[in-house]
């Protein structure tokens, strides 16, 4: 992915509000397993990490983009912003 690709998916994350949370239990399978289908249905996501997670936010970024096969984008803070295209139908267009 290149740097003009991330800067607009950056732009495209800037408006949206974290949908998933992770807090002391850490990861779990369950977790994984939503983060890949809010991410087959909605191509890019935000996740809040609390202070109480086991992990800091950018190992737990790479874990999550490996276990669900998708790029991380960035981590600001304490959110971890991830993309991944559709298998079909793909909404987002990345610039070249």
């Amino acid at each position: 992915m290149t740097s003009k690709q991330r800067a607009y998916l950056r732009g495209l994350a800037n408006s949206l509000q974290p949908i998933f949370q992770i807090g002391k239990s850490g990861l779990s399978n369950n977790l994984i397993k939503q983060l890949d289908d809010a991410l087959e249905a909605r191509e890019l996501i935000k996740i809040s990490v609390l202070e109480t997670a086991p992990d800091d936010v950018k190992s737990l970024g790479e874990e999550i983009s490996i276990a669900t096969h998708s790029v991380c984008v960035q981590t600001v803070g304490s959110k971890i912003t991830l993309y991944r295209a559709r298998k079909k139908d793909s909404k987002i267009v990345l610039p070249e």
